[in-house]
């Protein structure tokens, strides 16, 4: 009754009109960018969020969020009409979503999509709100030890996040926690790898890092490497809408998909292509017609869809609880928290209860808006396809210097956002992730100051990070997932070869 109570709160709180339309605006942008293949939401709220400086805090993550919920679904546009998916996400959508346009149930595909990707986002966001206050409860017991102990583990999802690139992660990673280092030391006050520069003292900010990182890389890499898309999209939508008493047969498959994707989102490192793909193979498994799937089976673009919208709630829980990024785009969220003055973790339950309930029912809010902008603008939607990329190109390399200028007014910002884009690029061209580069630069500052407040306490010796139950777990956690782990999965690959 007490979640209750405060999600009631925080609707009353985000039920105004410039909540909602900063939301729908978000969401907007999202499925516009969602649609543009090779674009993601990553890099649509690393621009944004310095749009969200003059905004209330609940009100400019709430944008935030509907970029988020909006980026997932707007890949399956271009995946169903031109077998191109706009997001990793999508790439299942594929398997069924193509084969029904060339069937002529082009409409058929998108509502289908439409409906599901609003399911997994609403089971998603119920789930959420149920786990992450109980799992923060928890987490408000955590000491230094125990801080140290999580954000080692934190780190530790580099080796999830990198794939198949576990060395060059690796790197990534610790890329990041030496610009991390850049600036004051934050107990003694000692500049660090400043070279002497008085601009350096404060370190380089997160968001023209991430806008380099995710933004201008995406820009220059593919001018180097374009998009070559399958087919041409007239934007005429064909075949028949699914009606609301027909999704009664596909309800079963969004709930049970919409659940799997809620739970893989829930743990670091995943993300919506491997909910996809589980759910898309559970869903095939049950199915009493298994061989449908493939050729242009909506039931298979249900299973999709569902998952791949459900990781959005299960990826906020560790980064809301814990302030572990559970997908990189939780990593970016979590910088554009922390410049609202709000630090995610289990005292952001304590200190800005009002602000996380309301975030809870923007989320939800922003699928019921989904839904609605999809049914009015699908078939708009779908001509943004055929943006040229020789336009939109400049048009992001422009937001980029306006978003990165507007954090502190400053052309070292900007400077620095080039120098990272440009070093993007190249991670992007030899197959270093840029996910892991963000992890290491926001958990490496906790993962220090953790450290020497806990050496503190214990004056100087390491056994209190055994002693301590909780820390102890976590390291050997970490010990499973980045060493235990990878090994397993590469005798498994090389059994498979």
């Amino acid at each position: 009754m007490e979640i209750l109570s405060q999600l009631l709160s925080g609707f009353a709180e985000i039920f105004n009109v410039a909540s909602i339309l900063a939301i729908s605006a978000g969401v907007l942008a999202g499925i516009t960018v969602g649609a543009l293949p090779g674009l993601t939401a990553t890099m649509t709220i690393a621009i944004l969020t310095p749009v969200t400086f003059s905004l209330a805090p609940d009100i400019g993550i709430a944008l935030l969020l509907g970029v988020f919920v909006g980026g997932i679904y707007g890949g399956s546009i271009t995946a169903i009409l031109i077998n191109t998916p706009g997001t990793p996400a999508s790439i299942a959508t594929t398997f069924d979503g193509y084969p029904m346009t060339k069937m002529g149930k082009a409409g058929q595909a998108l509502y289908m999509a439409l409906f599901s990707s609003v399911g997994g986002g609403l089971i998603s966001g119920v789930v959420l709100i149920c786990i992450a206050p109980q799992l923060a409860k928890i987490a408000l017991q955590f000491g230094p030890p125990e801080y140290f102990g999580l954000t080692v583990f934190g780190i530790s999802i580099i080796s999830s996040v990198s794939g198949q690139m576990l060395i060059k992660g690796l790197i990534a990673g610790v890329i990041g926690i030496l610009l991390s280092t850049v600036g004051m030391d934050g107990i003694t006050g000692v500049p660090r790898f400043t070279f002497g520069s008085t601009a350096m003292l404060s370190g380089f900010n997160l968001i023209p890092i991430l806008i380099g990182v995710f933004a201008v890389s995406e820009v220059f890499y593919q001018i180097i490497n374009p998009v070559l898309k399958k087919d041409d999209f007239e934007g005429k939508i064909s075949g028949v809408y699914i009606k609301l008493k027909e999704m009664k047969q596909y309800l079963f498959t969004i709930i049970r998909s919409g659940l799997i994707g809620t739970f893989i989102g829930v743990v670091p490192g995943t993300g919506g292509g491997i909910a996809a793909f589980v759910s898309y193979a559970e869903a095939k498994r049950a199915s009493k017609n298994p061989e449908s799937y493939g050729k242009g089976d909506a039931d298979g673009v249900a299973a999709a869809e569902s998952a791949n919208n459900a990781t959005t709630g299960g990826a906020l829980v560790p980064m809301l609880t814990l302030g572990i990024p559970g997908d990189p785009v939780t990593a970016v969220l979590i910088g554009a928290f922390m410049i609202q003055g709000l630090q995610p973790g289990p005292l952001l339950f304590q200190e800005n209860a009002s602000t996380v309930y309301a975030l809870f029912a923007g989320l939800l809010l922003a699928n019921i808006i989904l839904f609605i902008l999809g049914v009015i603008g699908l078939r708009y939607f779908a001509k943004v396809a055929n943006i040229p990329q020789q336009v939109l190109g400049p048009i992001v390399l422009l937001l980029c210097f306006v978003g990165s200028y507007a954090v502190a007014n400053s052309m070292v910002d900007v400077a620095a956002m080039l120098v990272m884009g440009i070093i993007g690029f190249f991670m992007k061209q030899y197959g270093f992730p840029g996910a892991p580069l963000v992890i290491g630069m926001i958990l490496g500052p906790m993962v220090e100051k953790a450290l020497r407040q806990s050496l503190t306490l214990s004056n100087g010796e390491w056994s209190i990070f055994i002693y301590s139950p909780i820390c102890a777990a976590f390291l050997a956690l970490t010990i499973c997932v980045s060493i235990v782990l990878p090994i397993y999965r590469a005798r498994k690959d090389a059994r498979v070869l």
